[in-house]
């Protein structure tokens, strides 16, 4: 299975595509969407654009998003949110099954604590997927995001299937 994971933002989104071959994960790509444009429109249309390049470009089958946490700046909590709904339409339009994960659960379930730094996450990441060298700190996020799915997808795709029937 391959799964694209998006650690969202508005100036930089980053994204991360893994394997998973049953408990064997390896690296495929990763990279920084990088917002162009005056207008937050703009901006929004510019990500929407280039995270349709990454699924075009590497043909994931599932994907994996942060989920938003609120802060203590309601404006960017606000931005974060436009830019996280763009990636979340522009998988939908893609077909994509969408996992979606706490940060807390995500830095959990990769380095096994949930309040880690981000130089934790980017070690864990590293030693998880041997050769992978991230593109930024939001790309070892994405790729962290999609290792989490890749431990998490199955049981919650099952869950959203029980409360279904």
């Amino acid at each position: 299975m391959r799964i694209l994971g998006i650690d969202p933002g508005l100036r930089t989104l980053g994204w991360g595509v893994i394997e998973s071959n049953g408990s064997r994960l390896s690296h495929v790509a990763n990279g920084l969407c990088k917002s162009d444009g005056d207008d937050l429109g703009e901006r929004l249309l510019s990500l929407h654009n280039q995270i349709v390049e990454v699924i075009a470009d590497h043909q994931p089958d599932q994907a994996a998003i942060e989920q938003t946490f609120v802060n203590k700046d309601g404006a960017g909590t606000l931005k974060l949110g436009q830019a996280r709904g763009v990636a979340l339409l522009t998988l939908a339009q893609a077909g994509l099954p969408v996992g979606e994960y706490a940060p807390n659960r995500v830095k959990k379930t990769v380095v096994g604590v949930g309040h880690a730094e981000k130089e934790q996450v980017l070690h864990m990441v590293k030693l998880q997927l041997p050769g992978c060298r991230p593109k930024g700190a939001d790309a070892a996020d994405a790729l962290a995001i999609a290792i989490c799915h890749a431990y998490y997808g199955k049981t919650q795709q099952a869950r959203v299937k029980e409360v279904r029937a």
